[in-house]
């Protein structure tokens, strides 16, 4: 199959090919990429030679990309403030894609072999089929770099482990030059495996910061186990917490939770005051707003969780299921695309030889 995916994307003409992954990114199924494409360009193909060509071509992308021949298309010397402070932010998160276990595998393997055996006969042979997953949705892993107004960005998504979102952080921050940005600073939802990641990268960063809606959601969630959800006591007593950790900074908010924890009586009311506090106490070093607006960064993770449903979107449509190797093609040639690397990538392959 490998062979024949490589002989169909030789075959098939650089535009055509093009216009299939550029109908396909915002096509609900592959059925309907190929109407798209017979409706705009008078191309016919079936569903199943779309889906061959945009998977074949999305792999073509991570290859690219891994040998470093798909260059990002700034470096961190463009990302310059209007003070003229180069200024760069990194970005990490996972999100779950919709995968075909191995036990749906067999399933589907058995009704075709039924099916077959009426049809064809019990000794016409079918090709081995790939294993499947051992769960309905597996996470893969989002790494972005990004300016202070959004304008520069790379993006990369990989299947593989917390591990390799490691790697890809320190490719793309050598493609970049990371290096040369005069600040450098992460913004990312508080989980460990991410911290743990860009620490064994050794960007030489100059902070990593918490999201603060993140924190804020933590604060809610106790908040509706505290108050009733109307209460407009809880509201203020959120609000005001918020407000302190955000301008006074970490220490000031933790003497008001101790004070606070203190008035309540109940067993549940500590339970979820300690369970706020723990959070907190984790990400202690993470939680530094008033050092943050005071240089002027941003507190948010919103490109990266914006990314996290761009990328995605196309593989994460209602019933459907994927081969994680394909899933990974098809949301890199979104993140290729995300990272403004179309042209790029297309004026590429035109100009290599085949």
């Amino acid at each position: 199959m490998d062979q024949r995916l490589g002989v169909a994307r030789r075959t098939v003409s650089l535009g055509a090919r093009e216009l299939v992954c550029r109908l396909n990114a915002h096509s609900s199924s592959f059925r309907k990429t190929a109407e798209n494409l017979q409706r705009a360009a008078q191309l016919q193909a079936s569903a199943e030679q779309v889906r061959q060509l945009v998977e074949a071509e999305g792999k073509a992308v991570l290859k690219a990309a891994q040998e470093g021949k798909l260059k990002p298309t700034f470096t961190a010397d463009q990302c310059q403030t209007e003070a003229g402070v180069r200024r760069m932010y990194l970005g990490c998160d996972g999100v779950k894609v919709p995968t075909i276990t191995d036990t749906e595998k067999k399933l589907r393997r058995q009704k075709v072999v039924a099916k077959r055996r009426g049809r064809y006969g019990s000794k016409r042979r079918l090709r081995p089929v790939k294993t499947g997953t051992d769960q309905r949705y597996k996470e893969f892993k989002i790494v972005t770099f990004y300016d202070e107004k959004h304008k520069h960005c790379q993006a990369s998504i990989t299947r593989q482990n917390h591990r390799g979102a490691e790697l890809l952080m320190r490719r793309d921050a050598r493609l970049i030059r990371l290096d040369r940005a005069d600040e450098k600073i992460a913004n990312i939802d508080g989980a460990d495996w991410i911290r743990h990641r860009i620490e064994d990268a050794k960007l030489n960063l100059d902070a990593i910061g918490l999201d603060f809606y993140h924190l804020a959601e933590n604060v809610h969630k106790a908040r509706r186990l505290l108050f009733a959800e109307d209460d407009p006591v809880g509201h203020t007593w959120a609000g005001d917490l918020l407000h302190t950790v955000k301008h006074e900074g970490y220490d000031a908010c933790w003497e008001k939770l101790t004070q606070w924890r203190a008035t309540l009586r109940s067993r549940p009311k500590h339970q979820a005051a300690d369970r706020l506090m723990h959070y907190m106490a984790e990400r202690r070093t993470m939680i530094q707003y008033p050092k943050f607006l005071d240089r002027g960064w941003q507190i948010g993770s919103g490109p990266t969780e914006s990314l996290c449903k761009t990328t995605t979107a196309r593989i994460k449509g209602s019933g459907m299921r994927w081969d994680a190797d394909n899933a990974e093609a098809v949301a890199s040639l979104a993140a290729m695309e995300q990272s403004h690397q179309w042209d790029t990538y297309w004026k590429t392959d035109l100009e290599s030889p085949n």
